[in-house]
């Protein structure tokens, strides 16, 4: 018997795919740490990433946004004159801190943020028009996570995904010695979303690499490593110094210069319209 692309389960495949990876949900004190440098790198206004994200949300008719894993306040804050009302959420109480403190700064007092987890109850959250989900959508049930976007949200749903299978070049984990572990990318939401009875729209947003910058020293390229892949042992430090040499010497960068998101949103599907797997409501 010929197996098709309807024979695959997409959402737990993606299940499967984070399990084989490794992947866990990093603790909030794992973000906690990162908060003052993401706002640093990736929260700038002018960010070609941000601005394209708010070219491509249609405000039409919308009032309010719910933005899921707001982080430092990067996309709520770049689209907080579009709408009366923004609420953020994010499980890392130091993301908010800074998130606040960005909006006071930039007299946004429409902008509020709450401690809340993808996983948790949103009954309590206002109701919102527009939704989104800005590079915080690598969750450990993304089917949970798209359905708990379109049920909240009234009229529209914008998410971005990973392109890149791995978030460190893979030159740089061949040149360690370790095996490319590759986590699931938009695909899998585009995969889903259409087994739901959801026909999302995909456009993809080139942007600068948070983790990029001139002058890079061995120590901050280092740290970036570590972040995504873990502990590196000594004789892995010594081989991504030799690459780090290397790259240098040659004139070239040691991370890339840009990366690539999907852009996936669609507009909002009533429950009775879905395609849910064996009848759940």
């Amino acid at each position: 018997m010929i197996m098709t692309i309807d024979d695959i389960d997409f959402a737990q495949l993606y299940r499967d795919h984070l399990a084989q990876a490794g992947r866990t949900r990093k603790d909030p004190e794992h973000w906690d740490k990162r908060a003052e440098k993401m706002a640093q790198n990736c929260a700038n206004p002018a960010d070609p990433y941000l601005i394209r994200f708010k070219e491509i949300v249609d405000t039409t008719g919308a009032k309010t946004l719910l933005d899921v894993g707001c982080g430092p306040g990067s996309v709520a804050l770049q689209l907080a004159d579009s709408f009366e009302q923004v609420t953020g959420i994010d499980y890392s109480e130091g993301m908010l801190k800074v998130a606040r403190q960005r909006a006071e700064t930039q007299g946004c007092s429409h902008v509020t943020f709450r401690h809340c987890a993808w996983e948790d109850d949103w009954s309590a959250l206002p109701p919102c028009d527009i939704a989104v989900a800005s590079r915080s959508t690598l969750v450990m049930d993304l089917q949970a996570a798209l359905l708990k976007l379109n049920r909240h949200a009234r009229l529209r749903v914008y998410t971005t995904h990973t392109v890149s299978p791995t978030f460190v070049d893979i030159r740089v984990i061949r040149a360690i010695g370790r095996k490319p572990v590759t986590l699931p990318t938009y695909i899998y939401a585009v995969n889903i979303l259409n087994q739901l009875g959801i026909h999302p729209d995909v456009e993809f947003i080139r942007s600068p690499n948070c983790q990029s910058r001139d002058n890079m020293t061995f120590e901050q390229f280092a740290d970036g490593v570590v972040w995504s892949l873990g502990q590196l042992d000594d004789h892995e430090m010594t081989l991504l110094r030799r690459y780090y040499d290397k790259q240098a010497a040659d004139g070239l960068p040691v991370v890339p210069a840009t990366r690539d998101w999907a852009m996936v949103s669609w507009s909002v599907v009533p429950e009775s319209a879905l395609l849910l797997p064996g009848g759940q409501k």
